[in-house]
């Protein structure tokens, strides 16, 4: 089936109005490319997951050693849009309430009163760059928020402004000076974006351009309303019953206690993915389809969207280091493992 086909059922997005918002969405998009690319130089697969997972409303993680620009990435996205932005830079001595904020003792008329003063976290963009630097105690922190847009604090439920994004950078876990992120936060990234190095023209372009005086003044196409009217019309995207299958069968296999799962899977597996990312793989195809002008989501979308998706879900053991096979290699085997099923179409 090519990317082009859409599956079984026919499109809810029929309105006038709902046509012209996916217009918006489509323009908006190349836009906000063309911003980033004043900027960033190369990168376009990122810069496409990235916005894929604005449009559906998630968190992002993108990692990479450092000095590939994975700050200047999110804080050029934050600059684009016309939204709230905050960043923290997170480092060994952070504490939670230097995140979500804390209650102050303020001296009023009738004495003294215990006031929330509330933390960089009310915000519309949240940067948590280098999140992997601090304890899992204060990244843990970013939990109730990420699930539930709210912040808790002293019992009482502080809601948070829409949308609400929290894109997070990591350096690799191996370098000095890092502490693995808790499986449970792990889990509330829709994807985890990998950078890697840029091809050799790609860097010569960058060193030209960072070694001139230049201005990058960037335009503001979109704002807050306009990423929750796509996070709506994503959502009213039909997804046929077999591409669903098709996502949560992937997702399943990926689990070694699954008696179906295939061997290479309950050698190197010690955690599969959770039911976050078969809902994920759905959502953000949704987005994709969208944005590649369709009205369906096909396995096209499922299968090109899966590594972002499991790169951070599928927790490997102590067999598959041994053997030096990574996370990447067992998706790319678990995708050829899973064939998409053609024939319940």
């Amino acid at each position: 089936m090519t990317e082009t086909e859409e599956i079984g059922h026919e499109s809810e997005i029929e309105d006038q109005d709902d046509l012209a918002l996916v217009k918006r969405m489509q323009e908006g998009r190349d836009k906000i490319v063309a911003e980033i690319k004043k900027v960033i130089i190369g990168q376009e697969d990122i810069i496409d997951e990235l916005l894929i997972a604005l449009f559906g409303g998630g968190h992002v993680l993108v990692t990479g050693v450092p000095g590939l620009a994975k700050t200047l990435l999110i804080k050029t996205v934050a600059d684009i849009l016309k939204v709230d932005f905050s960043r923290i830079q997170f480092t060994p001595d952070l504490m939670p309430a230097d995140v979500v904020g804390s209650e102050v003792v303020e001296e009023g008329e009738h004495g003294r009163k215990l006031t929330f003063v509330r933390g960089p976290i009310f915000t519309n963009i949240l940067l948590a760059d280098e999140i992997n630097r601090t304890p899992p105690k204060t990244q843990s922190s970013l939990l109730e928020a990420m699930e539930e847009r709210q912040v808790t604090a002293a019992g009482v439920t502080h809601p948070m402004s829409k949308p609400f994004f929290v894109l997070a950078t990591q350096n690799p876990i191996e370098l000095e000076g890092t502490y693995p992120l808790p499986e449970a936060q792990l889990d509330r990234f829709m994807f985890k974006i990998e950078l890697d190095y840029l091809s050799e023209q790609d860097e010569v372009t960058v060193v030209g351009q960072t070694t001139q005086t230049h201005d990058n003044a960037l335009a503001h196409p979109l704002g807050g309303e306009d990423i929750l009217d796509f996070q709506r019309i994503a959502r009213q995207v039909p997804a046929a019953e077999a591409v669903i299958k098709y996502a949560v069968r992937l997702v399943h296999a990926s689990r070694p206690q699954t008696e179906s799962a295939p061997d290479f899977i309950k050698d190197w597996v010690s955690w599969g993915a959770g039911i976050r990312a078969s809902q994920n793989l759905i959502l953000a195809g949704k987005v994709r389809a969208l944005l590649l002008g369709r009205y369906n989501v096909s396995y096209g979308d499922v299968r090109a969207l899966a590594p972002s998706v499991f790169r951070h879900r599928i927790l490997l053991n102590f067999h598959a280091e041994a053997e030096r096979v990574t996370t990447n290699d067992v998706i790319e085997r678990l995708l050829e493992a899973v064939p998409e099923p053609a024939s319940e179409i």
